[in-house]
Formats: C-alpha cells, sequence, structure tokens
C-alpha cells in the first residue's frame, strides 16, 4: 500500500506496523530479476515493449524491471507512469488523491504494455489502470506485473508476472519497497 493511502485509508493516520518481514532486499531484486526475465521471454524480446508503473507504489517496481531488462538486454525500455485516481470506482467512498501526475512519452498504439504495481490485492486500481491506458492510446496487450499478489480478488483479474504470491487476510496490510516485502497491521 503506497504512503499517500496509507494516511487516506481507516485508521487514518494510522501506522504500519510490521509483524514479519517477507522478502529482504535481496530477495527483492531477486525477485525483480527475475520478473524482467519472464517479461523478456514472454514477448520474444523488448520490442515493442513498454514499462509503465502505476503511481505511487508501481513506480519504483517499474524502474526497478527496467534497470534489470536494460542490463540483461543492453536495451533501454520506454518506461512511463500512470496515476489512476480519477479512474477509480470508489472516488465517493475514499478520498481522490493525485498527488502524482501521467507520464507516458512512449506512444503506447500496437504496443505491449507490462503496468507494474506494488500489490494486487482486490483487482481495483488494475480496472481503473485499464480504463485510464484506453485513454492513451490502443496497446496491442497489456501485461500486469505486480511484486506481491496477496489474493482476495473482488474483479477477474490476474497478474502475468509475481514477484511473491502472499495469501493474508482481509485485515492485514502489505508493504513493499525496494528495500522489503513486510505483512503487518494499520495501527492509531
Amino acid at each position: 500500500m503506497a504512503e499517500r493511502e496509507r494516511r487516506r485509508t481507516p485508521p487514518y493516520g494510522g501506522v504500519f506496523i510490521a509483524r514479519s518481514e517477507v522478502l529482504d532486499s535481496a530477495g527483492v531484486r531477486r525477485a525483480v530479476r527475475r520478473m524482467a526475465h519472464e517479461i523478456l521471454e514472454a514477448n520474444q524480446g523488448l520490442t515493442d515493449v513498454v514499462l509503465i508503473g502505476l503511481q505511487t507504489g508501481g513506480v519504483p517496481f517499474a524502474e526497478a524491471i527496467a534497470e534489470a531488462l536494460e542490463e540483461i538486454e543492453g536495451v533501454a525500455v520506454p518506461l512511463g507512469r500512470l496515476d489512476v485516481a480519477f479512474y477509480r470506482d470508489d472516488i465517493n467512498l475514499r478520498p481522490v488523491l493525485p498527488e502524482a501526475d501521467t507520464e507516458i512519452s512512449d506512444d503506447i498504439d500496437r504496443k505491449v504494455v507490462v503496468l507494474v504495481d506494488d500489490v494486487l490485492f482486490t483487482g481495483r486500481t488494475i480496472r481503473a489502470a485499464l480504463d485510464a491506458m484506453m485513454d492513451q492510446g490502443r496497446p496491442r496487450a497489456i501485461q500486469l506485473a505486480v511484486m506481491v499478489d496477496r489474493g482476495h480478488r473482488e474483479l477477474p483479474i490476474r497478474p502475468d508476472y509475481v514477484g511473491k504470491n502472499l495469501p493474508t487476510r482481509r485485515t492485514e496490510t502489505v508493504n513493499a519497497t525496494l528495500e522489503r516485502v513486510e505483512i503487518g497491521e494499520m495501527e492509531r
């Protein structure tokens, strides 16, 4: 869960209390590198592949995957950022938090877009991202890469590339950064 979402979701102003570390920084790096290899293999190279990180939690992971792909293949992959705040279906239920701009400099028409996020939970953020992508152009395909898939889907959305499958209770919170993946709770 991105910091800006933590500040605005119950308990408001709560603090994340980690119960256990699931991956350390070395584990995160290995997962990122494995996902990069999977993206490369599934797309038979990087021709027409564009990485789009979802603001704010997915952006660092998209950048890390882009770095890994460049190390592996020696090719810089176009990289963008997407803020889906105005595309969410829960605007009436939670505050709209557009804090970061959408930056997609590469034309995505007829490209393979890999959306990258930190944690996949209900699938509603990804649904919003799919709507937002259609306003940006018409990709040939959209794939999904997430660092953590924690289950509890409310929509029929499944990631193509997963760093770590982490079954959780609905009341738990997952914090995924490039330094670590932790599971815990939000407390006041």
